[in-house]
């Protein structure tokens, strides 16, 4: 049986992903939990992937547009602020921008194999 094992937050580097977003990860075989920091302004383009994912805002505000709406955002959105959870299916699309400094928990399963190896360039662009 595998060990339990203890973190801390503190103890984990920061992944500084470009001027405005920035990241920590743990990561189990199954599970991968991060910490999301974006500044105001910040904006994920439209993704997908086959990962569930949890966002929990622990502080500030995301707006997503999901589904058909991730490609081309207009007024239909989803603002989940501090306190809210946002429960996303894998293979759904979605996009999503800071309105405010925004910390977030993003638990997926299985992890998120491109975030673990560097390949996950649509993050790693200026803004």
């Amino acid at each position: 049986m595998p060990a339990a094992t203890k973190h801390s937050w503190n103890d984990v580097p920061l992944e500084q992903l470009s001027p405005l977003l920035g990241r920590k990860l743990l990561s189990t075989d199954k599970m991968m939990i991060a910490q999301v920091f974006l500044t105001k302004g910040c904006v994920v383009p439209a993704h997908d992937h086959h990962n569930e994912q949890i966002t929990y805002i622990l502080s500030g505000c995301l707006r997503f547009w999901l589904g058909e709406h991730a490609d081309a955002p207009g007024d239909v959105y989803t603002d989940v602020r501090a306190g809210e959870v946002l429960l996303i299916p894998g293979n759904l699309r979605h996009r999503a921008e800071a309105l405010e400094d925004t910390l977030d928990l993003d638990v997926f399963d299985p992890p998120r194999q491109d975030w673990l190896d560097g390949s996950d360039a649509y993050l790693r662009k200026e803004k």
